[in-house]
């Protein structure tokens, strides 16, 4: 998956917005005001932070060690660092929706109503 692609499959799930909030180089996704992605865009080869379950996040650095690594300058527990092009679609794909997942489960319950009327 290059990082175009990365970019079409997170905008396409519900409530997600993307901006530049810290730099002019590093795109974060967001679910209803909440991050979920980061891409920096100049790196290469391409990579994604994303959020990760701590336990599946450190069985996934061991089965696909060196291409999911610690979340580069984020909590080492709750993100992996990932490159894009070294990974199956199908995993990215799945750990895009985990990542969303994560965060929308934690939503307060205002928050979630207002997501939850969002048209798909």
């Amino acid at each position: 998956m290059n990082i175009e692609q990365f970019r079409d499959y997170c905008l396409s799930k519900k409530g997600v917005t993307e901006e530049f909030p810290f730099d002019e180089v590093t795109l974060v996704f967001k679910v209803m005001g909440k991050m979920f992605a980061l891409a920096p865009l100049e790196r290469v080869p391409s990579q994604a932070n994303l959020k990760c379950d701590p336990e599946r996040a450190e069985m996934l650095r061991e089965e696909w060690d060196g291409i999911i690594i610690p979340g580069y300058h984020m909590s080492k527990v709750h993100w992996n660092t990932l490159y894009l092009e070294q990974l199956p679609v199908e995993l990215l794909t799945d750990l895009i929706d985990h990542s969303y997942n994560l965060v929308v489960a934690r939503f307060p319950k205002k928050l979630r109503a207002a997501w939850e009327e969002l048209l798909d």
